[in-house]
């Protein structure tokens, strides 16, 4: 076998294990979801990095709807289905994530990172409905309590 011939058959298995490795082919069993689009994804492409760079690209198996809360500063907030919610900030230097009221700066490592955190905690609540209020049938407890009488021992 010669050099060249041993680069075709190289290139000929790598390619067909390429071909093979397609995303569809991977997971069968699972449909790709097509990619929702928001008007504010499309509005403003910077946000959907950010929500990526937070969320991954799964984000819309999570986010009911993205809501553009103030103008200025620029302020979405992005509600999840289970009920939940956070702000995304624009600022002068970075975004800023402000998650049940703690702000963290988008701009350092470690604070995406604890901002990833603190969104991977909101998403662990519970459901809709139990953010909205509603509460599962509990056992009643009895009005009365019998009690015990003690008779007496001769």
């Amino acid at each position: 076998m010669t050099k060249q011939e041993l680069k075709d058959k190289i290139k000929a298995i790598v390619k067909a294990k390429y071909a093979k490795s397609k995303p569809d082919t991977l997971a069968p069993s699972m449909p790709i979801a097509p990619a929702i689009e928001y008007d504010e994804l499309t509005k403003f492409p910077e946000l959907k990095k950010i929500i990526i760079d937070l969320l991954t690209t799964d984000y819309a198996r999570f986010i009911d709807e993205i809501d553009w809360v103030a103008p200025r500063p620029t302020t979405f907030r992005i509600n999840f289905l289970n009920g939940q919610n956070f702000y995304l900030i624009y600022g002068k230097r970075s975004w800023i994530a402000q998650v049940e009221g703690k702000k963290y700066y988008l701009l350092n490592l470690s604070e995406e990172q604890n901002a990833a955190n603190a969104i991977a905690r909101i998403l662990r609540y519970g459901s809709k409905e139990a953010a909205k209020g509603e509460e599962t049938p509990t056992e009643e407890t009895p009005s009365e309590t019998p009690s015990t009488e003690e008779t007496p021992t001769a």
